[in-house]
């Protein structure tokens, strides 16, 4: 009789969701981050099938916890909204983010910078953007002939897959959803309809003192 001796069975890999990094290194870039992020999740709310993250760890190959980065911001087309950990492609059919954005501090080193572009070209991102807002440089990068190649005229470029346009015409980057509305932060969205509301209010105040005017005249508001 003929034992067969059984193969040592591999220990589960951990993907952590944390890479002990902190977000942001000030607030200035904090805040790039979440105006992107929070405008492309705003952009595409209304499609199910469209995962926008911030800080997220990006795990391309399975029983590897060591390849992984966490971009500033990433999108996914053909991946459903929901929660995560962290992006475990092979759990995801596989699809790679198309999309993503990394936003500089003066804490980001050049060989850091690179290692994330060539992280995103070997792992198949179709558009890599990267914003210096303290010297308000942007370059952008798309993929052509199975690699990722430097947009040269990046000024007013729209992004083939959000359809977003970059302006670098004033002093710091603009972006432009499709329908030419600029991105703008949570606050200013809140202020403006804060203000939407109190026009709103003042509008209902002048029409009811309009038709108390005209009812003390004789006259039914109503009937006009």
């Amino acid at each position: 009789m003929v034992t067969q001796l059984k193969s040592p069975q591999k220990p589960d890999v951990i993907y952590p969701d944390s890479d002990g990094q902190p977000m942001s290194d000030n607030t200035k870039q904090f805040r790039w981050i979440l105006i992107i992020q929070q405008n492309l999740a705003w952009l595409f709310a209304d499609d199910p099938n469209v995962f926008v993250a911030g800080d997220l760890l990006w795990y391309p190959v399975e029983g590897d916890n060591k390849i992984r980065v966490g971009p500033d911001v990433m999108v996914v087309f053909g991946r459903p909204k929901g929660d995560r950990g962290s992006y475990k492609q092979w759990e995801e059919e596989n699809i790679a983010p198309q999309v993503v954005f990394e936003i500089l501090s003066p804490g980001n080193r050049l060989t850091e910078m690179n290692k994330k572009q060539v992280f995103y070209d070997r792992h198949g991102v179709e558009e890599y953007y990267l914003y210096d807002p303290e010297r308000n440089d942007f370059s952008g990068w798309m993929r052509s002939e199975g690699r990722l190649d430097v947009i040269d005229a990046i000024e007013n470029w729209v992004s083939p897959r959000l359809g977003i346009r970059f302006d670098l015409s004033g002093e710091e980057l603009q972006i432009y959803r499709p329908d030419g509305e600029l991105f703008t932060s949570y606050e200013e969205v809140s202020r403006n309809l804060e203000q939407a509301e109190q026009r709103a209010e003042q509008a209902e105040q002048r029409a009811a003192l309009l038709a108390e005017r005209l009812r003390a005249m004789g006259i039914d508001p109503e009937q006009l």
